[in-house]
């Protein structure tokens, strides 16, 4: 049933999963580079589709321009560490953005220590693993983290995918010095990294949604 829903109201979701389960099984196989590059950037360039075509307004269209970044950090990474970073961090600045006009008004305790946990901490070990250009990107990376965990949106779905987003890079950094010669990072970088950005997607796109008391997305 999952999957005929899918496939019925949500062709841009499945076409994503596609890709980005796809290319997580193909990286590694003799597929040319440059559709292992397509690949790559097709699976969050179509969560930009979806979330632009399941809801009509501007906060869906902000996270489909998150998303948008994403894509394009996504292959531009593969030509240029820097220039992927960059394409990364314009993402995640337009994300906070959005999460803080969807702050929470009144947080608990325990979110805003796990909201300064992630903003500190997160440019905090970028630094320890990879020096200062690392943690000034890291800076943003952090800040989207806490504000979505800050946000009236979903944490099981924002708040977890942003923290499997923060996992991602960090195992991206350590993969240039402390685990250079483990297998981890390689098995863990992409799946962490794409479902942290489809939850995301799912997160917004479905709360908005909701709060315009249409059926609640199911994806």
């Amino acid at each position: 049933m999952l999957h005929q829903a899918l496939i019925e109201k949500r062709p841009w979701l499945l076409a994503s999963l596609a890709a980005g389960i796809g290319f997580w099984l193909l990286k590694d196989t003799g597929l040319p580079g440059v559709y292992q590059i397509m690949l790559k950037g097709a699976g969050v360039a179509l969560l930009a589709i979806y979330a632009f075509n399941r809801h009509k307004g501007h906060d869906a269209n902000t996270i489909a321009a998150v998303m948008g970044c994403g894509a394009l950090g996504d292959v531009l990474i593969e030509f240029k560490l820097e220039l992927g970073a960059v394409a990364f961090l314009v993402g995640h600045l337009i994300a906070i953005r959005l999460y803080w006009q969807h702050r929470r008004p009144n947080p608990t305790g325990s979110q805003r220590v796990a909201a300064l946990a992630l903003l500190v901490l997160t440019p905090l070990i970028s630094f320890l693993l990879g020096g200062p250009m690392v943690a000034l990107y890291a800076l943003g990376l952090g800040g989207m983290a806490a504000t979505a965990w800050l946000s009236t949106f979903s944490r099981y779905r924002l708040g977890l995918g942003a923290v499997m987003f923060v996992i991602s890079d960090l195992l991206i950094f350590a993969r240039m010095s402390l685990l250079a010669d483990s297998p981890l990072p390689g098995l863990l970088i992409w799946p962490l990294y794409y479902f942290g950005q489809f939850l995301i997607c799912i997160g917004v796109v479905g709360e908005l949604r909701r709060r315009q008391h249409l059926p609640p997305a199911s994806a």
